[in-house]
């Protein structure tokens, strides 16, 4: 058995050692963005069957006409089932997938740990199907991603390369799901900030387009929501059209800031169970009173962007209490607006696994039709155009709503275009994404996805400094050839090191390597050579505290802040129990920061 895998590793390595003669570099990579493309594509479609195919099996002799008391049921089932299999087999936190790709970017050299290539898909399928109100997309994006990290690092691709792969399995991802390529390339650059040159827009949209064909090729070339326009966009509605996307820009404040506060509220409680309390029951009342909040709420955009009258509009109100009851439709879904928050924050914080990129789909599209509906039912719409087209609005709500909460205009617009091939209304899909992202930034200056890293002063920005800074690593420029000296040490045994030093700086530790201080020569040089002192003194009585320490975790940018504080040249590294590691000098940083920076720019 070891003879066996020993041959496999021989080969693997000759494989590589020959890719690295034969093949070059900027080559291999679009041949990986291409095996993503089809592997993230694979995976979305692997997802969307066990979500359809376990709400299929749990609803399908559902009576439309009345209440369903197994809505009480089935989301605590889910999130139960969700959550020991979290605690037991991934035994890992996997929530909030697109924040994870966002932190390893940032923190972990864009590596991703390999379970997430299987995890989050199964955890978001059992949540989901058992009506979880929260969308598979975050979770599949952090499966592609894993998918790019994990490809790369098993080819020993460059921290710089694997970047662009995770990168590329973000944009197969969303590709792939949606079946829109131009959508997944924009979220790649939109909502993930990397900052990438045009030599690296070439493999993300190479596993865009590839993963979008084996979407094609799998369930067909139609758009995801079949909508057909029976209104052309008419100058006239423009005031109503930046109406819509300042209410979708307050709606996604309203989203992300309750969402933030109440998950909130349950990491308070450490317990599970606890979690799982309270949110399975907050989560299965809102359900069993307004089953449109079960799962992702897909039926619902359907039903809006494709009814013509009262009585296809009525339908969203199947299997509750409300069915039949036409003339509340309004408040309905008003009230759907109010809780989708709480039932998206109930699934994630009761220890359920989604992303939010469904419940904005969800929320815009039902926005833009009550502002619609509502407008035409009270005569209002005169006042501001001549006659407001439901399905128009609830399309241009679903790309205002998108802009806001995850504050990526362009993403909403090519997004929702490609969903529903509504490209006819791609000026109002633009206006709309624009005024509910002017909207929403007075408030909030981050996403729902990048606020917590922004608190944490861990998110990377479309800001050149600071790409340059995450592509380099503390472990890479750390120096450790410094003498170390230990506090009991007298001045005797100190000049004795100094003699044999190249360095003009002593770390002094412990007997457990903890960094206590450090000794510059500068301040000693007057007493070295006072023979008579040599055993009156001790290092430890001479020692100064440096005026900061680096910690192996801290990012780049962070050791930068540090050094310009400072105004120091040299500052001692130590690991999380404070153990000494080495000192990093601020020109070897620099002229690392400066050959990164050469090497960045060269595609």
């Amino acid at each position: 058995m070891n003879a066996a895998m020993t041959e496999k590793k021989s080969l693997f390595q000759r494989f590589l050692a020959w890719r690295t003669k034969k093949i070059k570099d900027k080559h291999f990579i679009l041949i990986l963005s291409f095996v993503v493309g089809i592997l993230t594509a694979l995976a979305a479609s692997l997802l969307k069957f066990l979500i359809e195919y376990i709400k299929h099996f749990l609803t399908e002799n559902f009576d439309t006409t009345g209440v369903n008391w197994l809505y009480l049921v089935y989301p605590v089932v889910g999130i139960l089932l969700t959550g020991l299999f979290i605690r037991n087999v991934v035994r890992d936190d996997i929530s909030h997938g697109v924040t994870k790709i966002l932190y390893a970017i940032s923190r972990r050299q864009s590596r991703i740990k390999r379970h997430n290539t299987w995890s989050s898909l199964f955890a978001s399928a059992i949540t989901i199907g058992f009506g979880g109100s929260v969308g598979a997309e975050a979770p599949i994006v952090l499966t592609g991603s894993a998918i790019g990290s994990n490809l790369g690092s098993v080819f020993k691709m460059e921290h710089r390369t694997l970047m662009v792969l995770v990168g590329c399995g973000a944009a197969g991802a969303v590709a792939g799901i949606f079946k829109a390529p131009i959508a997944g390339l924009v979220f790649t650059l939109e909502v993930l900030m990397i900052d990438l040159t045009m030599g690296s827009l070439l493999p993300l949209l190479v596993s865009s387009v590839t993963a979008a064909t084996v979407a094609y090729i799998l369930h067909g070339t139609e758009a995801m929501f079949e909508f057909r326009m029976d209104e052309p966009f008419l100058m006239e509605r423009i005031p109503a059209v930046l109406l819509l996307g300042i209410l979708c820009g307050l709606v996604s404040l309203y989203f992300t800031r309750a969402m933030n506060r109440i998950e909130g509220v349950f990491r308070r409680y450490s317990n599970p169970y606890i979690k799982l309390a309270i949110g399975g029951v907050m989560l299965s009342i809102l359900i069993f009173m307004f089953p449109s909040l079960y799962g992702e709420g897909y039926d619902t955009i359907h039903m809006l962007l494709n009814g013509t009258s009262a009585a296809d509009w009525d339908k969203v109100m199947d299997n509750s209490i409300f069915y039949g009851y036409g003339n509340l439709l309004l408040v309905y879904l008003a009230l759907v607006v109010l809780f989708k928050v709480f039932a998206t924050s109930a699934t994630n914080g009761g220890g359920g696994c989604g992303g939010t990129f469904a419940p904005s789909l969800f929320l815009g599209c039902v926005v833009g039709f009550v502002f619609s509906h509502f407008c035409n039912g009270y005569s209002l719409a005169p006042l501001i155009s001549d006659n407001i087209p439901e399905k128009n609005f609830a399309l241009m709500g679903m790309a205002g709503m998108m802009s806001g909460v995850m504050h990526a205009p362009l993403t909403g617009v090519f997004l929702i275009a490609e969903l529903t091939g509504g490209y006819d209304l791609f000026l109002p899909l633009m206006m709309v994404s624009v005024s509910s992202y002017l909207t929403i930034m007075i408030f909030e200056p981050h996403s729902i996805y990048s606020m917590r890293l922004a608190q944490k002063g861990e998110l990377v920005t479309h800001h050149k400094d600071k790409s340059v800074l995450t592509l380099m690593n503390i472990e890479s420029v750390v120096e450790t050839d410094f003498e170390q000296v230990h506090p009991e040490n007298d001045l005797g045994e100190m000049v004795k090191v100094i003699s044999k030093a190249k360095r003009n700086m002593f770390p002094v530790v412990d007997a457990r390597g903890i960094l206590l201080g450090i000794v510059v020569l500068d301040d000693i040089r007057n007493i070295i050579f006072r023979q008579e002192l040599y055993h009156r003194f001790t290092v430890g009585r001479f020692m100064v505290v440096p005026p900061a320490r680096i910690n192996m975790n801290d990012s780049m940018e962070e050791v930068m802040r540090k050094f310009d504080e400072t105004k120091a040249w040299n500052l001692p590294v130590v690991d999380e129990d404070g153990k000494y590691k080495g000192f990093l000098s601020k020109s070897r940083v620099l002229n690392t920061y400066r050959q990164t920076l050469v090497d960045f720019s060269e595609d």
